[in-house]
């Protein structure tokens, strides 16, 4: 009688998402216990080479698929989630997000967690409470710190705490188990309640005008399928009241609402106008936040508890069980395109979220992107218009000062400061705008022309003189003390020259010497809650100098400003990146659009020495709208684009002629490969040639075909990773924003 050889026994596996820089996941092995407890989207622990890291489970292999005889599987180290922390829908976003930015998929999927679950933090949806069984154990504890802190701890709970709060305190479970034995403590399994509060709404909705109840309607009859509209409104013509009164009939059907703002200084104001609106659970979510809290707040997002999520760029990533509709307010702003490591758009990811969630998406501004007018053009966005300003408030009027016959007094014209005077007499509040922070851009010596310049890169140091007078480098971040003499020359007559925010705020405090100047830019908001103390003090009926940034042009209300003065706007008229004009034109509209949003009429003054320019002309004697139909067309013709789909390889080492050699070589292989179909421009020097001491490169890839040009990216960009020498930098940009 034959005998048949034993079936070999089934081996279990999972492929999982590692968060390294490689383009690949990895297969572990697990028991036939764990591989039926594994859940895709939940959390591992694994060795990878010598390091312990935290990984994701993507996919789960069948037991009898083939497996390569000479591949040794490492076992994974421990599952650390029951269920999965990342659902099939967000999964589905990530590999998409990987594919098309070209990114390592565990990377991308890190950038969804929080800081604490990427360290391998516990996240139970059964809540471990710890409850103190005996309180006078000090005795007991004498050999061990750690157990002598957990009991502290747990003596300032005496009805118990949960064991993420005493985790988060820094204590291990292990430590908790070891007083568990002792019988100093005990676990109870207690179920966490993530059910979301019911909505009431606190305060009623606004009378809608006829453009904001056409948009109204057109998006609600929309809210069960994916459609993107782009909410296009002039500045004051109530966006928010048309996003408000969506987002009540979406609460309604119990879905979620995700509201995306570009900065953290937006999200104060914006979380106030929707807890003022709706009585319901709103998750904030942004980098300003400590860990713990951030976890909390994604878990509220997670797990269906939170009905608002309220936040910046990274939010877009957060998983939401019910999702019915996602906002992108100031959807032009750069800051929702991520500039360093996984280089994406959170306006483009929110696009294609909601396609995967089929519900609509808003894009909201008044100045919207060229590229959001091109989707409207195609047909792949609907256009929502709001064409007058909301109440009574007026659209302000530009006047233009040319700087080159005006009589200036500290750099600004004498009919602006008498304009400025009226309104303060008056009791009103001005606005002063100049994107330039510091007292002055450059330090200059009065004898031999010399000029302070960065050692590490190829621009000049900006004074300062607070907190003490230095030099400081606003590329690298170098600081260096005021000289006290020109090092060329020995000469002790220094000048600054130009104006930063600071010098134009001592000018006024000596000009107006009644009247506070508020200065608004990363300088005065650098500590935690200066900000919303700042925005506070300008909502006061008190006539004032509000002075600062473009941290001042990103939708604020400021319903007692009736002047806008533009100090300087030449730079963005001159730059090399083609879309410099459109980023000077949001600038104009966007700040002048802070001018008479109350009863008053406002005005805005701009300040230039190119008074003829095109785009200031169509700015003033048309519109943003106009100016965008021509640079559209502008656009078209040179076939930048959006007519064309871009890539940008930016490359970084210590020698210049290294990163040209290396990226003509692999420039070359992609004209080969791709058969000329993808257009090269470069490598040349970035706009900046040395930052931080190593020079700067950049490749440009511009093809009208977009899958073309990925197909064939892909590979080939693999491949350059794999060949560049170490000392070499290299990042790819699919869809960049910026030449810089």
């Amino acid at each position: 009688m034959q005998v048949s050889a034993p079936a070999s026994s089934p081996i279990y596996r999972v492929r999982v998402a590692v968060p390294v820089y490689l383009y690949d996941c990895f297969d572990y092995s697990l028991s036939a216990e764990q591989y039926q407890q594994a859940q895709l989207g939940a959390r591992v622990a694994v060795s990878f080479g010598r390091q312990n890291l935290v990984g994701v489970i993507v996919e789960k292999l069948a037991p009898d698929a083939p497996i390569d005889p000479k591949i040794k599987l490492k076992a994974i180290s421990e599952l650390l989630d029951d269920v999965a922390i990342l659902d099939a829908k967000v999964l589905s976003l990530l590999t998409w997000a990987a594919q098309y930015y070209q990114f390592p998929m565990g990377e991308v999927i890190q950038s969804a967690l929080p800081t604490l679950l990427r360290q391998g933090k516990p996240y139970n949806l059964l809540a471990r409470t710890w409850k103190l069984l005996d309180a006078h154990a000090e005795d007991k504890l004498k050999r061990s710190e750690r157990q002598q802190e957990a009991y502290k701890i747990l003596k300032l709970h005496p009805i118990g705490t949960s064991e993420n709060i005493l985790n988060l305190a820094g204590i291990e479970t292990a430590t908790l188990k070891a007083l568990a034995n002792k019988q100093i403590c005990e676990c109870v399994l207690e179920a966490q309640d993530f059910s979301p509060m019911p909505i009431t709404m606190a305060q009623m909705p606004l009378t809608a005008n006829p453009d904001q109840k056409k948009a109204i309607d057109t998006v609600l009859k929309a809210q069960k399928k994916y459609q993107a509209f782009l909410l296009d409104g002039l500045t004051g013509s109530g966006k928010t009241e048309v996003y408000l009164q969506i987002m009540q009939e979406v609460l309604k059907r119990g879905k979620q609402v995700l509201v995306l703002v570009p900065e953290i200084g937006l999200t104060p104001q914006t979380i106030s106008r929707f807890q003022s609106r709706f009585h319901c659970n709103i998750a904030l979510l942004h980098s300003g936040l400590t860990d713990s809290k951030r976890l909390q707040a994604w878990q509220a997002a997670q797990t269906g508890k939170a009905s608002i999520i309220l936040g910046t760029r990274s939010a877009i990533l957060t998983p939401m069980p019910n999702l019915g509709l996602i906002i992108l307010d100031e959807e032009h702003d750069l800051s929702f395109k991520q500039q360093e490591g996984f280089r994406y758009h959170a306006r483009d990811i929110a696009l294609y979220r909601a396609h995967l969630e089929q519900c609509p998406v808003i894009l909201g501004s008044a100045t919207p992107s060229i590229d959001s007018y091109a989707l409207v053009q195609n047909g792949k966005m609907t256009s929502l218009e709001l064409n007058q300003r909301a109440g009574l408030a007026l659209m302000p009027k530009i006047h233009v000062l040319d700087l080159k016959v005006a009589q200036k007094q500290h750099g600004i014209s004498q009919v602006l400061l008498d304009e400025i005077k009226k309104r303060l007499d008056k009791k009103e509040q001005v606005l002063v705008f100049l994107n330039r922070r510091g007292y002055a851009p450059v330090l200059i010596c009065d004898s031999c022309a010399w000029q302070a310049k960065c050692p590490h890169c190829d621009a000049n140091f900006t004074v300062h003189r607070t907190p003490y007078q230095h030099l400081h480098c606003h590329h690298c971040g170098t600081v260096h003390r005021m000289p006290d003499h020109c090092p060329q020359c020995a000469n002790t007559e220094l000048k600054p020259i130009g104006m930063g925010t600071a010098k134009v705020e001592e000018n006024l405090n000596e000009m107006f010497p009644n009247y506070e100047v508020i200065r608004v830019d990363r300088d005065s908001t650098s500590r935690v809650g200066s900000w919303q103390k700042i925005y506070d003090k300008i909502q006061k009926s008190e006539p004032a100098i509000l002075l600062g940034t473009q941290m001042l042009a990103k939708g604020h209300h400021f319903p007692y400003v009736t002047l806008v003065a533009i100090l300087d706007i030449d730079s963005g008229l001159l730059s090399v990146d083609f879309r410099a004009t459109e980023r000077t034109a949001q600038l104009v509209v966007q700040v002048s659009g802070r001018a008479g949003r109350g009863e008053r009429k406002g005005d805005v003054y701009l300040q230039t020495l190119r008074p003829d320019h095109p785009l200031l002309n169509t700015l003033v004697q048309e519109d943003y709208r106009q100016f965008a139909k021509q640079t559209l067309k502008e656009r078209q013709i040179a076939l930048m684009p959006p007519f064309r789909y871009a890539a940008l390889i930016r490359c970084e080492s210590k020698d210049q002629n290294l990163n040209t050699d290396f990226l003509q070589q692999h420039a070359q292989f992609l004209r080969q490969s791709s058969e000329n179909t993808i257009d090269i421009w470069g490598p040349i020097p970035a706009p900046m040639e040395r930052k931080a001491g190593r020079y700067q490169s950049h490749m440009v890839l511009l093809s009208t075909d977009r899958a073309r040009l990925h197909f064939f990216i892909r590979h080939w960009w693999q491949n350059m990773l794999h060949q560049k020498p170490s000392s070499m930098k290299l990042s790819l940009d699919i869809d960049p924003q910026e030449l810089s």
